[in-house]
This record gives C-alpha cells, sequence and structure tokens, in this order.
C-alpha cells in the first residue's frame, strides 16, 4: 500500500513510563509516597513534648525526694551545738581538783624537796598559774614590792596579755632566796629574760609529779591541773569575788570560772556554813 503524496509519516514518541530509566534518574526521582516523608520531621518536634510528658523513672526519684528532703531540712530552724565547758569531775566521776587538805600535803612535801622545785612547786600552789606560764617567768616579773607575781596569759589570741596575782611574803622571801631576784632586778638588764625555771615542760611537769607521789596523791587530781582546779575551789571556799578569781587565773569567761563555785565535799559544806552562822 502507497502512502499518499505530501503526507510525511506523524512520529510515534513513546510514553515516558516505558523509557528505560539509568542509576542517575533512580537517584533524583521523589518517592511516591510523600505523607510518609512529611511525617518525619513532625515525629522529630513530638519526641521531646513525649519525653516531657513521659513519667519519671525510677532511678531519678530518689534524687528528687533527696532534694525535697533537703529542702524541707533548709526551711526548719538550726540548733545551735552543744557545747561542752570545764568542769570539776571526769565522765567517770573522779575529781579533777586538790582538796585543801591534799595541798597542805603537797606543799609539805615540796618543802624538804630540792631548792628550785620547792619555789616551783610553791608558785603553782599560791598562784594557780598554768604549767607553762610559771615556766615562762622571769625574774623582772616578781614585783618584790607590791608583793605580786606577773604572768603572761599565754592562752589568748594576742601576745603581751599580763596579769598580777598576789602570792603570801614567804613566797616571794623563798623566791629571792633561791633565784637572787634583788640582786638580779639591779643588773642592767633587770632580770629581763632571765627564766627562774629553764626547763622543759616535761622536766616541770615530771618534778610535780615526783611531789605528788611523795605526798601519796595519785589520780588526775594529782598534777599541775590539779593544783591549778585546786587554788580555785580554794579561792571561792575563802569568799573570794568570782571577778578577781577570774582575773587571777586569767580566764577569758567568767562562766568558766563559775564552775569553782560548785565544788563539793569540804569545800561547799565551808561556803554553805556562812549561812549558818
Amino acid at each position: 500500500m502507497t502512502r499518499p503524496a505530501g503526507k510525511k509519516a506523524a512520529k510515534i514518541r513513546p510514553s515516558p513510563s516505558l523509557l528505560p530509566t539509568s542509576g542517575k534518574d533512580k537517584a533524583t526521582t521523589k518517592p511516591a509516597n510523600t505523607k510518609m516523608s512529611k511525617a518525619a520531621p513532625q515525629e522529630k518536634t513530638l519526641a521531646p513534648k513525649l519525653r516531657r510528658l513521659a513519667p519519671a523513672s525510677d532511678a531519678a526519684k530518689p534524687v528528687k525526694r533527696a532534694a525535697a528532703g533537703r529542702s524541707r531540712a533548709a526551711a526548719l530552724p538550726k540548733v545551735p551545738p552543744v557545747r561542752t565547758g570545764m568542769t570539776l569531775h571526769t565522765v567517770s566521776g573522779a575529781r579533777k581538783y586538790l582538796t585543801a587538805g591534799e595541798r597542805a600535803a603537797f606543799l609539805r612535801e615540796a618543802d624538804v624537796s630540792d631548792r628550785q622545785v620547792r619555789t616551783f612547786c610553791m608558785t603553782l600552789a599560791y598562784t594557780g598559774c598554768r604549767l607553762s606560764e610559771a615556766l615562762a617567768l622571769t625574774a623582772d616579773r616578781v614585783d618584790l614590792a607590791a608583793g605580786v607575781l606577773i604572768f603572761e596569759t599565754l592562752k589568748k589570741r594576742t601576745d603581751g596579755v599580763f596579769r598580777a596575782v598576789p602570792v603570801p611574803p614567804a613566797l616571794l622571801d623563798t623566791l629571792d632566796m633561791v633565784h637572787g631576784i634583788r640582786e638580779a632586778q639591779t643588773r642592767r638588764g633587770k632580770g629581763r629574760g632571765e627564766r627562774l625555771w629553764p626547763w622543759s615542760r616535761m622536766t616541770g611537769w615530771r618534778a610535780v609529779h615526783a611531789v605528788m607521789a611523795a605526798a601519796g596523791l595519785d589520780g588526775q587530781h594529782a598534777s599541775p591541773k590539779g593544783l591549778r582546779h585546786g587554788f580555785g575551789v580554794a579561792a571561792v571556799s575563802a569568799g573570794i569575788p568570782l571577778n578577781l578569781v577570774q582575773k587571777w587565773l586569767g580566764h577569758a569567761q567568767l562562766t568558766t570560772t563559775a564552775i569553782y563555785a560548785n565544788a563539793v565535799g569540804a569545800e561547799e559544806n565551808d561556803i554553805a556554813s556562812r549561812m549558818w552562822r
């Protein structure tokens, strides 16, 4: 069959769906399900909201409870810590101070000891000073005219705090005889820096302990601290005002000195006997 003249044959174009696709074309083609691709970003935005709405895990609950407990504890009023002050008895009830009779026995035994030991023990017994304060005593701080010994109070935050303690004339005479106080004070230095007992603390403690043992005294009260407490109890028993006792002992607080008013035994009876007269 022949085509009519003057007419061209029409070109037949294949459908796009029937054409073969290359690898590059596959990569650039969009997925058929566009609804699924739009849902993915929505899930990402909803994830934080779901986490906030989700209940707390079991591991997080104790942390929240602990934080709540701390906030409640902070709201409660603070109770000040209990402070335990100085006492005249140990936890087991043992006495820490020497009685009047024990102090007298100690001084009798000190009278027959070495001369320097005798003056050292007499100074502790008649002044109530601390062991270190006695060891630091120098010749220029023995005031023979005023009848006092001048101690530097060592338990202070600042240096150079002194106190004067009256002493019996017998102690002053013994100090002068044994240590040459008058002679030292007439020299150029006036006895400044010349310690009466150039001992260590341990040597001083041993000297006191030896006299205590010779006097038949044993226990915690048979010590330099026991002599100091015994001085405080004897002063209160003699009717010395507490503010003077505080000054002589070098206490920072009057409440510390007031414990000597709690003395028991014969000392307490002496205080109470004033009301019976």
